[in-house]
Parts: C-alpha cells; sequence; structure tokens
C-alpha cells in the first residue's frame, strides 16, 4: 500500500535540497498564474464598465431618424432631411403594440448663464416620457409635465455635469437660467448617469419641452417636425416585432410606396451596445489565454527540472527499490514533487496576480475585478501543469533499472 504522508515527506525533503532549484522553478508557474489572474481582472473591469454603461443608456431601446436629402446628386447621409414628427411620435404608441414609450427629441447647442457663470451644453427638447424611455430618475426637483409641453412652458431639467460648473452647491431647483438669452426656471436634477459606450458625458445635458425648443430656441424647418424619435420596446423578446411594426407604420403615414426606399432610418440600439459588450467577453478571453502561455511555458520548466532531478537521482532510486520501493511508489514521489512545486507557485502567482491588478488599477486608472472563479480556475490549472508535466519525469524515474541505477556513477 503506498503510504501518500511519507512520500509527501520525502518530497519536500528532495525540494529543500536545491532551494535555489526550486525556487527558480516555481517561478514560471507564479508568474503564470499572476498574470492569468490580473489579465482576467482587466478584461472582467472592462466588461462590468460597459455593462454599467449600457445599463444607463436605457434597457430595450431603438432609435429613429429621419431621412436623406440628395443635391446635385450628392446624397448627405441620414438625418439631412426633416421626415419626423411630434405627430408620428404619437401615433407610435398606439399603432405598435410592442412599443411601451416614445420620445420625440428636438436638440441643439446653446450657452447656458447662471449670474456671471456660463456653460455650453446640449439642451434636449423632448416629452416627459424621455425619463421613462432612458430610464432616469431625478435626484431633485420634478419633471415638466404634458401641459408644459402644449404651452411651450420655459422650464428646465438639468444633468449634474451642468449643475456642477454653474451652481456648484447651490440647490439649482426654482433658480433662473438663461438659454440663448432665454430666461427658464429650473424645476429639476437629473440623476447621475455617467458617459456612455461612446465616451460621451450623458449628464452634461438639459431637457425642456420639445415645443419650447422648437418655437424659441432652434426653430424648426416645418411646424411640428422633430430630429430624432427614441423609442422604448415592451421587452428583449420585443426590439425586432417594434421594429418590424414602427417601419411598416411611418411607412404607412408618409406615403412610401412598395419600391421606394424609407426616408427614415430604425436602429436598434440595444443590440449595438450587446454587441460591444461581446466583443469585450472575447478580449477577456482573449488576454486569459494569452496569459495562460505563461503557465503553459512554467509547466515545461518544470519537466525539465525533473528530468534532471531524476538523472542526479538515479542511485537513490535503485536503493529504494532496492530495499523494496514499487514502481508506483517512485512515479508518485516525482510526480508529488512537480505538484508541489505547481501548487505552492499557484499561491504565490495569487498574492502577485490579486495585487498586480490593484496596482494596475491604480496607476492606469482601469477597473479592475478579481473574482473567485479566476483564482480558483489559476490555482487549478497550475495544480494539472504539475500533474501533467511531473508525469514523464515520474514514469522515466519508474522505469529505471534497480541494478543499472545502482552502478550509475
Amino acid at each position: 500500500m503506498i503510504n501518500i504522508p511519507s512520500t509527501i515527506k520525502i518530497s519536500l525533503r528532495s525540494l529543500k535540497v536545491n532551494k535555489m532549484r526550486s525556487g527558480l522553478t516555481m517561478l514560471g508557474i507564479v508568474i503564470g498564474v499572476g498574470a492569468v489572474i490580473a489579465m482576467l481582472a482587466v478584461g472582467s473591469g472592462a466588461r462590468q464598465r460597459i455593462s454599467a454603461q449600457i445599463s444607463s443608456m436605457g434597457s430595450n431601446l431603438m432609435i429613429i431618424l429621419p431621412g436623406a436629402t440628395t443635391s446635385g446628386g450628392v446624397r448627405m447621409g441620414m438625418g439631412t432631411q426633416p421626415t419626423l414628427s411630434m405627430a408620428d411620435a404619437e401615433a407610435i404608441p398606439k399603432e405598435c403594440p410592442a412599443v411601451q414609450s416614445v420620445a420625440p427629441i428636438h436638440n441643439g447647442v446653446a450657452q447656458i448663464i447662471y449670474g456671471s457663470l456660463n456653460w455650453s451644453t446640449g439642451v434636449v427638447g423632448t416629452t416627459p416620457n424621455m425619463l421613462e424611455v432612458r430610464d432616469w430618475a431625478l435626484s431633485a426637483g420634478r419633471s415638466f409635465t404634458a401641459e408644459d409641453v402644449r404651452s411651450a412652458s420655459k422650464v428646465a431639467l438639468l444633468g449634474q455635469t451642468v449643475v456642477e460648473n454653474l451652481f456648484g452647491s447651490v440647490n439649482p431647483v426654482g433658480q433662473n437660467i438663461r438659454i440663448k438669452n432665454v430666461p427658464f426656471t429650473v424645476i429639476g436634477v437629473l440623476g447621475e448617469k455617467g458617459q456612455s459606450p461612446n465616451g460621451q458625458d450623458q449628464d452634461d445635458t438639459i431637457y425642456i419641452p420639445v415645443t419650447t425648443a422648437q418655437k424659441k430656441l432652434f426653430g424648426a424647418s416645418f411646424p411640428g417636425m422633430v430630429r430624432i424619435i427614441m423609442v422604448k420596446a415592451k421587452g428583449a423578446d420585443d426590439l425586432l416585432p417594434a421594429e418590424k411594426q414602427i417601419t411598416e407604420l411611418l411607412r404607412q403615414r408618409h406615403h412610401i410606396g412598395q419600391k421606394q426606399d424609407d426616408d427614415f432610418s430604425v436602429r436598434n440600439l440595444t443590440q449595438m451596445m450587446q454587441a460591444a459588450e461581446q466583443s469585450t467577453k472575447v478580449m477577456t478571453l482573449l488576454l486569459g489565454a494569452i496569459a495562460s502561455v505563461s503557465l503553459l511555458v512554467g509547466g515545461i520548466g518544470i519537466m525539465n527540472i525533473m528530468l534532471v532531478s531524476v538523472t542526479e537521482r538515479t542511485r537513490e532510486i535503485g536503493i529504494r527499490m532496492a530495499i523494496g520501493a514499487k514502481t508506483w511508489d517512485i512515479r508518485l514521489q516525482f510526480i508529488i514533487e512537480a505538484l508541489i512545486l505547481s501548487l505552492i507557485g499557484g499561491i504565490f502567482g495569487i498574492i502577485i496576480g490579486i495585487t498586480g491588478s490593484q496596482v494596475l488599477s491604480m496607476l492606469a486608472g482601469w477597473p479592475t475585478i478579481v473574482s473567485a472563479a479566476s483564482i480558483l480556475m489559476s490555482f487549478s490549472f497550475s495544480g494539472l501543469t504539475g500533474i501533467f508535466f511531473g508525469y514523464y519525469p515520474a514514469h522515466k524515474a519508474s522505469l529505471l533499472d534497480p541494478i543499472e541505477a545502482l552502478r550509475y556513477e
């Protein structure tokens, strides 16, 4: 019967004899495990950041852009022809069962003035439904109402970035600001959203009633025309049906013939953002795979050192066999030695990986997340590496002829 505790003691004693060599052998595993944990932490951090940015945009989103103009045979691109109207935005939730809410947008950039301070930002004319479409809560005050839209009231909701640059620690609710020299009353403050997936500061904005934007700030090419319509589907499974229903409705409303091109474009923002998230997952796997090469190199180092150890300890192996050691006793000893090297290296690698990911996060400003799964996977892989690369030297040692081994000098 194999005495495993005794075999472990013999293995540890053998490793202590050559401490420097054992340490250098473990170094490959230490670097490999540390690199895997650090790279997976960077990838996981990036994926979580993108997921948070996607969530901040809102869920089940679509955007409808107006058509393209053609001048002298030159097509100017989507959004250059005013083809969308408030009437389109009002018809979509009534006629499209898969749609939950709709918010038209008539926007522009303007200089905002409060007292002696000013700030240039994007001003979005929309309806109260925008807060539902974007899943955007208020941190103070109230939203404007349908009555504010009907009467083109001069009221505004401010994003956090605008509040910080114009008001500082002053409560903006109830204060008066000027947008393009038109006085507005601040009635609410939008909650913090952060950056969008394309890096835009979502909090650097002001919401006002869409009719106010059309009549008093930016004008409109035609009465009731809007620049964009944002749509929120009822669920993730309703995105494609909603896109089809919207397309059919707008073609009918715009009197577009069967063979004519659409004068609008419906884009699924959720799918586009999910594609970005998927690409980040692929990047994480790629980083982990690249770092795993270090573990492979470390395993090869263990095998080389163990082969040298077998050659150096040939006489010792012969003596053990001569006094009754079985083939599996010899084989298990060398496998355990390789396993101990890889597991100790794995422990130090985990410490270095966690420390390295934290240092990387502080120095480079990248978010890193060290998960228990990545630690367990790296440690398990280091153990398997020791067993895999330690088996051949162990097998070779167990096949030595005892008589020949005793004669070895």
